[in-house]
């Protein structure tokens, strides 16, 4: 017997449109530039990096399945 079922959730049209704000888009950068050149981030600046790197990736993949469902629509 399968026990994953797929289920349909809607998702409100405003928040697949949502992204990061200009100056939190702007602070990670930042910290992944800092990172990039070799400085060493605090642990409080690397939990934050991974956290915004975390939301940026679940925003984009929420407005990917948006576009992929209103397609199939």
């Amino acid at each position: 017997m399968n026990r994953f079922m797929p289920e349909v959730v809607e998702i409100p049209i405003e928040l697949t449109q949502f992204q990061l704000p200009q100056a939190v888009q702007e602070r990670l950068q930042g910290l992944l530039d800092r990172q990039d050149e070799g400085q060493e981030l605090s642990p409080s600046e690397r939990q934050e990096a991974e956290g915004l790197v975390e939301l940026a990736e679940f925003l984009s993949l929420l407005r990917l399945r948006s576009n992929r469902v209103n397609k199939q629509a």
